[in-house]
């Protein structure tokens, strides 16, 4: 989850124009039905929950965190069975029918569709792009995320189309269709989210349907404009995939009655396909020596089941503590009874200057740790053609681990420093050599200039080490645009 970078915002239909229908009336039918129309889709603000602020810090606003703001978005957005709050029948009203005077207008408002009087789209276009170098041989080496820097020279690593709106009362949905280009210069656009939420189940219940980022840690549901670097965690890439873990599911979330934000995420997906790259992944691809094999869906134990749990507390005015723990249980795809268990624990912290003006000056850190262990299915095989068997690979365990840490300081306004260690390693016993990834440390540290919330202006220079490779160097200078609103994240 990460800063928000752009803002949320609806337009909400005030009636007709005096004519537009035949000529205005007074205070009669029309207008109780104008009124009680305005205040729906004030209702549909109340669902989204408050428009995103701002620039570099996650929190351009002097007030509230978005931590400290999150129990109170939750509940926000998850009125009671009633729906809205209803019209004062008492209340007084325009006896002219007069529509309020519009807002004036900004080159950064959001782009507003309107479809007819029930339902809006907004749309925004971001773009992220990197130039620079390294002094690795193979890119991937250094790179190995999906929409990292994937080649020396430019790098178009994302343009991402948003589509999202309130549906009616009950539902609100977004959709991300994203274009990138290869190192080979070939434009490839996929879907990588679409999915909708309830905004009125009781009991503080909250559901989630779709193609979604899973839930697992702080970074992954990210998308990658929200990162605090150039590059995802090399944990991140090697134990949940390149592209990160996401697939077509559901989500069921419980905010619990307690004194301080605690929530509770339970979510099923599918467990193939190139964003599940620890589990059953795509038939014909190759893990630790071992060819990926069908495996079609029979019952629920062929599912990828993601529990979740989040908590928040304060721990002075001006510091918050955010707690979180994932796991990730389903089968792979090297034989019919194999399985993948995924760990994780992460850790969020942030401190805000009383005087802070526009969030700055702050500092904050993340920490994430994550432990594979990917149950490999028994294989044998005729190499050399010659009828008879000479590779028997056992059934074994085979144990990744990995974390990052990283401190933010954004110093000035539009101004934060970062600093960032990875570490990733995997076990290489009774393994075929050319199948292990090799023991891998990483030193990050940038600076991002954010003019507006709609730009920014990164350079970062990357220290890796890898075992039986040597020391690698990268600089990269990131430039990103927003054109348009774009959905707050998560802080």
């Amino acid at each position: 989850m990460g800063s928000s970078r752009g803002r949320f915002r609806i337009g909400i239909p005030i009636g007709h124009r005096k004519g537009s229908t035949g000529g205005g009336s007074a205070a009669g039918p029309s207008t109780r039905l104008l009124v009680a129309r305005t205040s729906m889709f004030l209702g549909y603000l109340a669902l989204l929950g408050e428009p995103g602020a701002a620039c570099a810090g996650d929190s351009s606003a002097p007030g509230k965190t978005p931590e400290e703001k999150v129990p109170e978005q939750r509940i926000a957005s998850r009125p009671g069975p009633e729906g809205p709050a209803a019209i004062d029948p008492g209340a007084p009203q325009d006896p002219t029918g007069a529509e309020p005077p519009a807002e004036p207008s900004s080159p950064a408002d959001p782009i507003t569709i309107a479809g007819g009087a029930k339902n809006y789209l907004n749309l925004a276009l971001d773009a992220l792009m990197a130039a620079g170098g390294s002094t690795a041989p193979d890119i991937q080496l250094v790179e190995p995320g999906g929409h990292d820097p994937n080649q020396d020279g430019f790098t178009l690593q994302v343009v991402e189309m948003v589509f999202s709106g309130a549906v009616d009362p009950y539902f609100t949905a977004q959709a991300n269709v994203v274009l990138q280009m290869d190192s080979e210069g070939e434009t490839i656009v996929e879907l990588e989210e679409a999915y909708a939420t309830t905004s009125s189940l009781p009991a503080n219940l909250q559901a989630k349907a779709g193609m979604y980022f899973t839930e697992f840690g702080r970074l992954n549901p990210q998308h990658p404009h929200a990162w605090d670097f150039v590059d995802v965690a090399l944990v991140n890439a090697d134990i949940l995939g390149s592209e990160g873990l996401r697939n077509p599911g559901a989500r069921l979330s419980w905010l619990m009655p307690t004194p301080v934000y605690s929530e509770f995420f339970l979510a099923v997906q599918d467990s193939q396909g190139e964003t599940a790259q620890g589990f059953r992944w795509v038939e014909g691809e190759e893990i630790y020596g071992r060819p990926i094999q069908e495996r079609t869906v029979h019952d629920l134990s062929d599912m990828l089941f993601v529990p979740r749990w989040s908590g928040s507390f304060d721990l002075t005015d001006n510091q918050t503590l955010v707690l979180g723990a994932s796991g990730a249980f389903g089968p792979n795809g090297t034989g019919q009874n194999a399985s993948t268990h995924i760990y994780g624990a992460d850790l969020f912290w942030k401190w805000k200057a009383p005087t802070a003006q526009a969030g700055f000056p702050f500092v904050k850190s993340q920490t994430e740790a994550m432990l594979q262990r990917y149950e490999a299915g028994e294989f044998s095989a005729d190499e050399d053609g010659d009828g008879t068997v000479d590779l028997v690979l056992p059934r074994q365990t085979v144990e990744t681990w990995g974390a990052y840490t990283q401190v933010l300081w954004g110093f000035h306004r539009g101004w934060v420093a970062g600093l960032r260690g990875d570490y990733v390693t995997e076990e290489s016993a009774d393994l075929p050599q050319d199948s292990v990834r090799p023991t891998q440390w990483r030193v990050s540290t940038n600076v991002t200039w954010y003019p507006t919330e709609f730009s920014k202006l990164r350079l970062q220079y990357n220290h890796d080490d890898i075992r039986g490779t040597g020391p690698e160097s990268s600089v990269w200078l990131q430039f990103e645009f927003l054109l348009g609103a774009h959905a707050a994240h998560k802080f």
